[in-house]
């Protein structure tokens, strides 16, 4: 089992791109939005959906995806709260 995933994950490996530049840093405007971006991240949390419309839903969903989009463009990587739990879990099970 352990052949057949060294053979697997081996060719990726050879196509990986070398990291050729240091770390970015980015420019304070765009550091100050991506501070915007998280606030407004975190109200969209902290509202009390249960008396909005399925309409007003939709576009709070649509808004969190399109800020998420942008927020990546600026180099942070928004994280869900499951997709941590399953990190964790697939690290304790392979520990």
């Amino acid at each position: 089992m352990t052949m057949g995933m060294l053979i697997t994950f081996t060719p990726q490996l050879i196509n990986a791109t070398p990291v050729t530049s240091a770390l970015v840093v980015p420019s304070s405007e765009e550091s100050a939005r991506a501070k915007t971006l998280v606030l407004r991240l975190n109200e969209i949390k902290a509202m009390d959906k249960s008396k909005m419309t399925s309409s007003e839903k939709k576009m709070l969903r649509v808004e969190v995806r399109s800020i998420q989009r942008e927020y990546r463009h600026y180099g942070g990587v928004y994280i869900s709260v499951g997709t941590v739990l399953l990190i964790v879990l697939i690290v304790i099970l392979l520990a």
